[in-house]
């Protein structure tokens, strides 16, 4: 993916990301905030039959971290929670700078060389850290 593409695609999910807002009871609510910077998401996932079937956010959160969740959500709405495991599984991989599959990730791949920027991998992964939360919750 070439910077113009990257930058493009992060700079559209940070000015106008996808489903952030608040949700209801019915949502499974997981937080995650990053120690270092201002970021504080509260992630909304609705899961039935072991498939997710929406999902938003809210909070404050830096560029990186609200574009990444925008994707994020783009790719996991609709997918069974095992679907979405292997999304996250891809990106961590991508994220370490380990052998991935790129097509499994989409506009994720925008993120591929955040690892050359160490104080923003926190903030790329911060989105999939919170919905490994949500699926503990719903495991339970």
């Amino acid at each position: 993916m070439d910077n113009n593409l990257r930058r493009e695609i992060i700079v559209d999910n940070a000015s106008n990301p996808f489903h952030k807002e608040t949700k209801g009871d019915d949502f499974i609510k997981a937080n995650t905030h990053n120690e270092s910077c201002i970021d504080n998401i509260n992630l909304y996932v609705k899961i039935q039959d072991d498939k997710i079937i929406d999902a938003y956010f809210d909070g404050e959160a830096c560029a990186i971290t609200t574009s990444a969740t925008s994707i994020m959500l783009k790719n996991i709405i609709g997918k069974r929670v095992d679907e979405a495991r292997k999304i996250m599984i891809e990106y961590y991989k991508m994220i370490n700078e380990e052998e991935y599959n790129e097509e499994e990730l989409g506009e994720l791949n925008a993120y591929s060389d955040i690892s050359k920027q160490a104080s923003r991998k926190k903030c790329a992964i911060l989105p999939f850290q919170t919905l490994e939360k949500t699926f503990k919750i719903y495991e339970k």
